[in-house]
């Protein structure tokens, strides 16, 4: 892929994101043969671009994080992206729906950790060892592709489809708890829409975070400590619409809300 390839296709991407408007996918007509790693040197531009305009990165998310998932995409890893500081909700906080297109929540655990990890060997083990503390978080995920409709280039390449962050306020040590069977439910004004436990991701959540060292390590990057990491959804993704409420509850790990306005 030529240089002004990405340059064009991040702008197309960030276009998007920055109007509110739907695109249809880069891989429908203009570069049907997008492969997994120009996908992530689109988003490398990307993330570029909204630092320049004054954008942060918070910390990294991973997604694609289902084992079933990934043998259905026919792939061996999950894929990653990253949260910037314009995307985070205060906890029990409010978001307006007109500043999404079409906007999904995922329940997911997130880790703090209390030195940089490496890879390319770590280990879930690592992971826990290096893990300052655990959190409940909320992921706004929204795809700027037409009825969320991608391959998994399209979404790498769209900084796999990061909107917002929902950072819970309730802390444990890895050690306190067994992350893989950490049940949690998301409901909407009070139902119950989704449910799952931490083993659906990757197996366990530490994984995930061992996973993404290993994937960055092939970059020359490391996971740093004091970011928060998002590992990926503990349940299906749910649609939002105007005044919902938006409640995630975990075992043992408390719980995460916010609300949503026209």
């Amino acid at each position: 892929m030529e240089k002004n390839q990405i340059v064009e296709l991040a702008e197309y991407v960030h276009y998007a994101e920055k109007e509110k408007k739907e695109i249809t996918k880069i891989t429908a007509d203009l570069y049907p043969d997008l492969s997994i790693s120009e996908a992530y040197l689109i988003q490398e531009k990307l993330i570029r671009k909204k630092s320049e305009e004054g954008c942060r990165v918070i910390g990294p998310k991973m997604g694609i994080t289902s084992e079933a998932k990934m043998k259905q995409m026919d792939v061996d890893d999950p894929i990653y992206g990253y949260v910037f500081d314009n995307m985070v909700v205060d906890e029990g906080e409010s978001i307006s729906i007109s500043d999404y297109i079409h906007p999904k929540v995922e329940p997911e655990v997130g880790f703090i950790l209390s030195r940089d990890l490496e890879g390319p060997d770590t280990t879930a083990l690592d992971v826990l060892r290096a893990t300052d503390y655990v959190f409940p978080a909320i992921e706004i995920i929204d795809s700027r592709y037409e009825n969320f409709n991608f391959t998994l280039p399209d979404v790498i390449a769209d900084n796999t489809s990061a909107a917002g962050a929902v950072f819970g306020t309730y802390f444990r040590k890895p050690q306190e708890l067994e992350l893989d069977v950490v049940g949690v439910t998301l409901s909407i004004n009070g139902e119950i829409q989704s449910l799952g436990a931490g083993a659906a991701v990757l197996g366990n959540p530490a994984n995930s975070v061992a996973r993404l060292a290993n994937m960055l390590s092939k970059k020359g990057e490391k996971v740093r400590a004091g970011q928060p990491i998002l590992t990926g959804g503990v349940t299906a993704a749910v649609r939002l619409s105007p005044g919902d409420y938006v409640q995630a509850v975990y075992g043992g790990l408390g719980e995460v809300s916010f609300f949503v306005r026209e």
